[in-house]
C-alpha cells in the first residue's frame, strides 16, 4: 500500500460516517458546513476570469467529494475528476446527483495514470499536490498533466506550502532541505524511510514558492501567476516545446 493511502481512504470513510461533505469538514477550524465554499473556490474563480474561460474540458484529479467539480459543471464546464480512493467517488457522484450536474468521476491513482490520447483545456489541483510527497511521483503527475494539456491549456493549481508559523507535532519530523514532511511509522512499510533509526513515511510537501515554482518549470509547466499569502496559487501552461 503506498504512502498516500490509507490516510486518506480512512478520512474519506470518516466523512460517510459523520454526514460531512468536504475534507476541511475533517478540521474543526476548517469546518463551514457548506459543501459549495471548497477551500479555493475565490482563486478559481479568479482564474476563469483572468482566462476567459466560460466553457471547456477540465480534467480535476484528486477531487475528493467532487465540490469543485460540480461548481464548473454546474457553469457548463465537461468535467472529468478522479481520486484514488473509491469511497470519495461515491460520495462525489451522490453530491453531484443531488445537484443535478453531470460529471464523469471514476476511481484513479494520479501517480500511475495510463497514458491516454484526451487532452484538456484545463487542469485542475484543489489542494492534492502537497499529499504526493517523494520526487518520482511529483514527477509522474507534473508529467501527467504536462501531456494531457492542449498546447493554450491550463493547470490551475492550489496546493499548501512552507509556513513558518506551522507546528509540527511530535510523530512528525520536516525536512527543510527538501520540503517533506514525514510521519513516524511503527513499522517499516512500503515507501518508509529510515530517520534516526526510526522509521518514517512520508506525509505532505510543504515547498517554499520559489521550490514550487522550479518544480514546475522543471517539468515543463510554464508559471504564469503565483499568489495567495503563501503563494500557492498558481496558473501554468505548458512550455512551448522545439
Amino acid at each position: 500500500m503506498r504512502y498516500y493511502y490509507a490516510e486518506h481512504q480512512a478520512a474519506y470513510r470518516r466523512l460517510e460516517q459523520e454526514g460531512l461533505t468536504q475534507w476541511n469538514d475533517l478540521f474543526e477550524d476548517d469546518r463551514t458546513g457548506d459543501f459549495d465554499a471548497f477551500p479555493n473556490r475565490a482563486f478559481l474563480e479568479r482564474a476563469l476570469v483572468r482566462l476567459g474561460l466560460t466553457t471547456a474540458d477540465v480534467l480535476e484529479y484528486g477531487c475528493g467529494t467532487g465540490a469543485a467539480a460540480c461548481f464548473l459543471a454546474a457553469r457548463g464546464f465537461r468535467v472529468d475528476a478522479i481520486d484514488l480512493i473509491p469511497e470519495a467517488i461515491a460520495l462525489a457522484r451522490r453530491f453531484a446527483r443531488q445537484r443535478g450536474v453531470s460529471v464523469n468521476f471514476s476511481v484513479q491513482d494520479v501517480c500511475a495514470m495510463p497514458a491516454g490520447s484526451k487532452q484538456y483545456d484545463v487542469i485542475l489541483d484543489s489542494y492534492c499536490l502537497q499529499s504526493i510527497v517523494t520526487d518520482p511521483d511529483r514527477a509522474s503527475v507534473l508529467t501527467a498533466v504536462r501531456d494531457r494539456l492542449k498546447p493554450n491549456g491550463h493547470y490551475i493549481l492550489s496546493t499548501a506550502m512552507y509556513d513558518p508559523d506551522r507546528v509540527y507535532e511530535d510523530n512528525f519530523r520536516y525536512d527543510a532541505t527538501t520540503g517533506i514532511c514525514y510521519e513516524r511509522s511503527t513499522e517499516p512499510a512500503d515507501d518508509a524511510v529510515q530517520l534516526d533509526n526510526t522509521w518514517y513515511l512520508p506525509h505532505r510537501r510543504h515547498l517554499r514558492p520559489e521550490a514550487l515554482r522550479a518544480e514546475l518549470e522543471a517539468n515543463g509547466l510554464q508559471v504564469l501567476s503565483q499568489e495567495g499569502e503563501l503563494r500557492g496559487d498558481v496558473i501554468c501552461t505548458p512550455t512551448r516545446r522545439g
